[in-house]
């Protein structure tokens, strides 16, 4: 399958370069793919970018190929759902051409074009960022989680139930009753569609989390009535990671790239240029909370350059997510390994 470019050449990525962190029991491992050319005026080289998956993807999964590398994760038979965040653009949001790479690589290994969706909260965001465009130029689905309605079957209860405002588009929405208001379904999407989820999620900051990553992206991205938790960081903290183990979501993730392409160290979704960095990576790990970990380990330090004003990270909600046994938060048991 052809591969686009913007006009100019990506050199072939060097040898790799290890940086291990040594410790004791269980460790997380994060690769970590860097080209000097893979942006240019904060656009992606197509090219570069899709050289860095695939050699991303055959040095994580330590197999020969693209196609077979692909196939270590998901089968010609799954319904695969690549998980983007939108709302910030198509510039400091997931990247069009980082998903793009994923396909082409997901359509080698033998996937039908059916078989793959973008996906994303809102469809309006999607296609604000350019996702419906690239899904009618690959021949793939894009959709939004809310449109697709929700599974009354599939939900989240906490332990202690906070009733939510509800608005059209949330599932018990004009419904009454003393019960109404205390789940947060499952999109129809994520339970009944998808059977393995990609989660592409950008280096963009988010001041109830620290960043806009895997956890808090996945978790607020497949239910509905997530207004009660929005803004409020010790009832994220308990959410996310409690909405992340559902069944119907961490249990289907393959993997977990982080598009760290460009950073932005604040701001959030509203995409501010002037507040990010130009990386040039791209991480894979199929630890979601190491990711996250790390990610917010590097806003704080491209924050730091500039003296800009920090803010708490939101611990708790990393620390939980680990109590869950979804992933390692202590970054002296996270195994970095980088390829240049």
């Amino acid at each position: 399958m052809a591969i686009g470019t913007l006009g100019f050449a990506c050199p072939q990525v060097q040898a790799a370069d290890l940086s291990l962190r040594q410790s004791g029991g269980a460790r997380a491992h994060v690769l970590i793919v860097e080209n000097s050319n893979a942006t240019h005026q904060y656009q992606p080289n197509t090219a570069c970018v899709q050289d860095m998956v695939n050699r991303g993807i055959t040095n994580f999964t330590g197999k020969p190929t693209v196609a077979e590398a692909w196939r270590s994760l998901v089968s010609s038979q799954d319904i695969v759902g690549i998980k983007v965040f939108s709302a910030a653009g198509p510039i400091n949001g997931t990247r069009p051409a980082v998903v793009a790479a994923v396909i082409h690589g997901l359509l080698a290994a033998g996937l039908p074009p059916g078989h793959v969706i973008i996906w994303d909260r809102d469809d309006g965001d999607l296609r604000a960022a350019g996702f419906f465009k690239l899904a009618a130029r690959l021949g793939v689905r894009a959709a939004g989680s809310t449109q697709a309605g929700y599974d009354p079957t599939n939900f989240y209860l906490p332990d202690t139930p906070i009733i939510g405002q509800l608005v059209w588009g949330d599932f018990e929405f004009g419904r009454k009753g003393p019960e109404v208001g205390k789940k947060s379904f499952v999109s129809l999407l994520v339970s009944r569609q998808i059977t393995k989820i990609i989660s592409i999620a950008p280096l963009l900051n988010q001041d109830a989390v620290g960043v806009c990553g895997h956890l808090y992206g996945l978790a607020m991205g497949s239910v509905d009535n997530t207004r009660r938790f929005q803004g409020d960081s010790e009832r994220l903290a308990v959410a996310v990671p409690e909405i992340y183990a559902l069944p119907a979501l961490g249990d289907r993730v393959a993997l977990n790239i982080t598009d760290a392409l460009i950073g932005q160290y604040a701001g959030g979704a509203r995409g501010l240029l002037q507040y990010s960095t130009v990386l040039n990576q791209l991480w894979f790990s199929r630890d979601p909370v190491a990711l996250d970990t790390l990610a917010i380990r590097e806003l704080d330090r491209e924050r730091l350059i500039i003296q800009a004003p920090g803010f708490k990270p939101n611990p708790e909600l990393y620390s939980n997510a680990a109590l869950l046994q979804l992933g390692m938060n202590e970054s002296n048991r996270i195994q970095v390994e980088k390829l240049r």
